[in-house]
């Protein structure tokens, strides 16, 4: 039987591998991890202004100290297409091991800049609903989270043509010796960045005005963005697959976020920024933004991948294999701020088939349970985008903006969660000791 298994399982891990590596998908999972800690920072002066400070001050001085939250949700959430623009066109050339760097992350902002609309349609009076276009003006529905994944696509594009165009020697301006560096690298991307911005980029969006009246970023929007958050709203099937897969290959040893990191987290994560801007809005969180980040790293990744924290718990209460037992002494401590390589890689869970069970149904209960729960008005929406390493309880109550429901089901999913991996753990302890026994005969 494991003869049969391993072509198939070897294979899935060669594929899954291969996707995590594709280059401009690696480029976006590392842009989007170093935007976290933008968001994060986003997602705390949200919660701070929307729910701590409304809670001592009222009236002028309420709206005086929210400027101090306000002032920061300008700088991250709506400024966030701008940023990841640039932040791609960095990730991208690093990982194209591309010199000029810093070259790459003005083309991404810039061609991101220019595809945007040059006249933008503005309200001047709520009550008459009268509008006026105005010129030389930017929309944070450009700039800001609903032209991320313009930033994404826009930002790859540019990128990949300007270092093909670099490549070209003809195109190279050599200054000679005694030049300094930093001047001698300018001129030597000098014509790949002027063709690119202008003849390829601006051309484009002039064309895409004059005969069609449109932008790249409405049709990215229409074409790329909706259906994109539709599949991940449809309801949680289409983010429990991609979590199945994640990690079943952290089983076999390849980090889940190969896959969850380039299919899944992206689009989530637009969807917990968005979330973050309609609550300091005030607004209500419609249901197609239910799934989220935050319901994953909250709900469905406690302890880390597979919920091990609740397996150490188990150890600690109802095993009595010494090895079990000193490796979760070892792993409780990162396990509670949901790190958890010592416990994949340790107790193992890597190949052993009684723990990779529980290790891959459990999310998958977790997120539909919670969706279910939000979809029936149980717990809150998520609107806080919190730190992945936040612990279990306190994280609830903070990425629901201090909803103790949220709190109580997360109780509910530990005792459950410990209540899966119970027999399983049971069952990998009795196979350990089998085998001990056997290589202790031969």
């Amino acid at each position: 039987m494991e003869e049969k298994a391993s072509p198939f399982l070897d294979k899935f891990a060669e594929v899954s591998a291969k996707i995590g590596n594709q280059v401009h998908l690696r480029s976006l999972r590392d842009a989007f991890a170093t935007m976290t800690p933008v968001f994060i920072l986003a997602g705390i002066a949200v919660l701070i202004n929307n729910v701590v400070f409304p809670l001592f001050l009222a009236g002028d001085a309420l709206v005086s100290v929210q400027y101090w939250g306000n002032a920061i949700t300008l700088g991250t959430i709506s400024f966030s297409a701008i940023l990841l623009a640039g932040l791609v066109g960095y990730c991208f050339a690093r990982n194209k091991r591309f010199d000029d760097q810093i070259a790459c992350v003005v083309v991404g902002i810039v061609s991101l800049v220019i595809m945007m609309p040059q006249t933008v349609t503005v309200t001047i009076d709520a009550t008459t609903k009268a509008t006026a276009d105005v010129k030389g003006a930017f929309l944070t529905t450009s700039t800001g989270i609903n032209g991320l994944f313009a930033a994404i696509i826009i930002g790859l594009i540019a990128t990949t043509i300007f270092i093909k165009l670099s490549g070209v020697e003809k195109l190279k301006v050599n200054l000679g010796e005694g030049v300094p560096p930093p001047v001698a690298d300018s001129f030597n991307v000098m014509f790949p960045m002027l063709i690119t911005l202008s003849i390829i980029m601006a051309l484009a969006s002039a064309l895409l005005y004059n005969l069609f009246d449109t932008n790249l970023l409405a049709l990215i929007a229409a074409g790329v963005t909706a259906p994109l958050k539709d599949v991940m709203n449809s309801g949680p099937l289409a983010v429990i697959i991609i979590y199945t897969f994640a990690n079943l290959l952290f089983c076999l040893g390849i980090h889940q976020s190969t896959i969850s990191g380039v299919l899944a987290e992206p689009i989530l994560t637009i969807l917990i920024v968005d979330n973050m801007a309609t609550f300091a809005a005030g607004g209500t969180i419609p249901a197609d933004h239910y799934m989220n980040m935050q319901i994953i790293n909250t709900f469905a990744l406690i302890g880390g991948s597979g919920c091990t924290l609740m397996l150490l718990a188990d150890t600690f209460l109802f095993s009595k294999n010494k090895a079990s037992r000193d490796i979760a002494k070892l792993s409780v401590l990162p396990g509670i701020f949901n790190i958890n390589e010592p416990v994949i890689y340790g107790y193992p869970i890597v190949y052993n088939l009684p723990l990779i069970i529980p290790f891959v149904l459990i999310p998958d209960i977790l997120i539909a349970a919670t969706y279910g729960l939000t979809c029936a008005g149980l717990i809150s929406p998520c609107v806080v985008l919190v730190p992945w390493t936040t612990p279990v309880f306190i994280s609830g109550f903070l990425a629901t903006a201090g909803d103790f429901r949220a709190v109580i089901w997360q109780v509910v999913e530990v005792a459950l969660s410990m209540a899966i991996y119970l027999p399983f753990m049971k069952i990998s302890e009795k196979v350990q000791a089998r085998q001990l026994e056997n290589a202790v005969e031969e």
